[in-house]
């Protein structure tokens, strides 16, 4: 189980809607790195709340976690860290990112809470 809640939506991530990609990162982001991130706080930590078929809410959209990456856990836990992807066509994930279905890019909000591990 893992819950947070976002802080800060950087200036560019609009942007990425077409990517169909969203770049979580921990309140420890550089000022550089905070322009392209959805900034979040944990309410609870995480601890391997990242695996295939998990399901998860970020904002008022629900997702089930298709792929993972082999450093995505270890970031995540760490730093805040991730990458999501919305699509599922994606060949070779990234070592810190994960795929989520449906492939449905979401409008986030300061103050959304983001919930891994629900029963949906």
């Amino acid at each position: 189980m893992a819950k947070s809640i976002i802080t800060e939506i950087g200036s560019i991530v609009p942007e990425f809607k077409e990517e169909k990609v969203i770049i979580l990162f921990g309140p420890m982001a550089t000022p550089d790195l905070r322009d392209i991130c959805v900034i979040h706080e944990f309410h609870q930590k995480p601890v391997h709340a990242l695996t295939v078929g998990t399901q998860f809410s970020l904002g008022k959209h629900k997702y089930t976690i298709t792929q993972v990456g082999c450093d995505a856990n270890k970031n995540f836990e760490e730093l805040g860290h991730i990458s999501i992807y919305f699509k599922d066509d994606y060949n070779e994930i990234l070592p810190g990112a994960i795929t989520v279905q449906p492939d449905i890019f979401p409008d986030l909000n300061v103050g959304d809470d983001i919930n891994f591990e629900l029963e949906l």
